[in-house]
């Protein structure tokens, strides 16, 4: 029997999470719970308010009462506190109004969340997910999503696990996405990735000359100088992660390579394309999180110096339908951003898929091409 974390092990891209953000003002307090009084009486002279608040509510956190204090939810003798490190003495009155948990309130109907949907059937949605669009609530992100998103425009998925969410991509990579419309069609969809029989395929942008074939075989885990990155390192944590790779085309511009590649999950780790090309000297362009100074392009560069975010797209996505069984494929071509780069470069066609896989098909061992990469990183 698969257990829940094995189950979350084979699924998707999933998205960095970052810190909560709190709320910019007194109008972002929700004022629905009563709010609870209290006196302050035998605390130290000047104590801080929020170690008071932790002590006369010990069932919320510090930090989330902290979070309430910035958020103008905490008066103090009937005007909103300063700030988490107030004095407060005996004598004072504390008037709180409780904050809902953020996770509380996530799975919520939203209107105006943009998104493509390219196919819906009575079993499945496929969607083209943009760049900037969270997929799911998290912490920073509890609202806005794609999942936000989807409930809106498909109020059955409240009845659905996730909202039908089986797979995830990271906020600012854009592309494909297939979400489940009945429990029945997310229960099959699983399997089909736990099986590694669902075909991701990746266009990426990247910073080198990439050779015609490859594979990058390189456990992943939490980088340990990073709170949200990720890097390739065996030991406690990691976890085997498996990436193909066939290079598409290449060009030079401002005396540096470029290579456009084209990539296949064998699993889906956390920025496992980004951190694994990273890993192998091929760090995709305009990544704001893995770039270094030595892949920074000069100004010369145009289009491709300036372009934010990492030059990654869910271009293709290949699978069996749950309902008919029969083997579905739908493509994407990338953003305008994107598109807009790869003009730029003079790679293209981009408007149909690329045949690298198929005219060059790899054995299941990685004993192909110049380039394969096993193990620990040197880093």
């Amino acid at each position: 029997m698969t257990t829940k974390k094995q189950l979350e092990n084979q699924l998707g891209d999933y998205i960095c999470e970052e810190p909560v953000q709190a709320p910019e003002s007194e109008d972002d307090v929700d004022n629905t719970a009563e709010p609870d009084v209290y006196e302050i009486e035998g605390f130290p002279v000047g104590e801080r308010l929020d170690k008071v608040l932790a002590v006369l509510i010990p069932s919320v956190s510090r930090a989330r009462l902290q979070k309430w204090i910035e958020a103008g939810a905490v008066l103090v003798n009937g005007e909103p506190a300063s700030g988490v490190r107030m004095k407060v003495a005996d004598g004072d009155e504390l008037i709180v109004t409780p904050q809902p948990a953020p996770e509380d309130t996530a799975y919520v109907a939203e209107d105006g969340i943009d998104f493509e949907v390219l196919y819906e059937d009575e079993d499945i949605i496929v969607v083209n997910k943009p760049a900037g669009l969270v997929v799911h609530p998290a912490a920073g992100h509890w609202n806005g999503t794609l999942l936000n998103g989807l409930l809106f425009r498909y109020p059955e998925l409240t009845r659905v696990s996730r909202a039908g969410i089986v797979h995830r991509l990271d906020k600012e990579t854009s592309g494909l996405m297939v979400v489940a419309r009945n429990e029945a069609s997310r229960t099959d969809l699983v399997r089909q990735l736990q099986a590694r029989t669902v075909g991701r395929e990746y266009w990426a942008i990247v910073l080198g000359l990439a050779p015609e074939a490859g594979y990058v075989d390189r456990s992943i885990g939490r980088d340990p100088r990073s709170p949200i990155k990720f890097c390739c390192r065996g030991g406690q944590g990691s976890r085997p992660a498996k990436t193909r790779v066939r290079l598409v085309d290449s060009t030079r511009i401002a005396g540096r390579m470029v290579s456009w590649v084209a990539c296949r999950l064998e699993t889906g780790r956390t920025h496992q394309i980004r951190v694994h090309l990273t890993s192998v000297g091929l760090p995709l362009l305009g990544d704001p999180l893995y770039r270094t100074n030595a892949s920074a392009l000069p100004e010369e560069a145009g289009v491709a110096a300036a372009f934010n975010r990492q030059a990654l797209h869910a271009s293709r996505l290949i699978l069996k339908h749950p309902g008919t069984g029969e083997t579905c494929e739908w493509f994407a071509a990338p953003p305008q951003d994107m598109c807009e780069l790869m003009e730029a470069l003079d790679f293209g066609p981009i408007d149909e898929p690329v045949t690298v896989f198929e005219e060059n098909a790899a054995p299941q061992m990685p004993d192909f091409g110049p380039m394969v990469y096993e193990g620990e990183a040197d880093d």
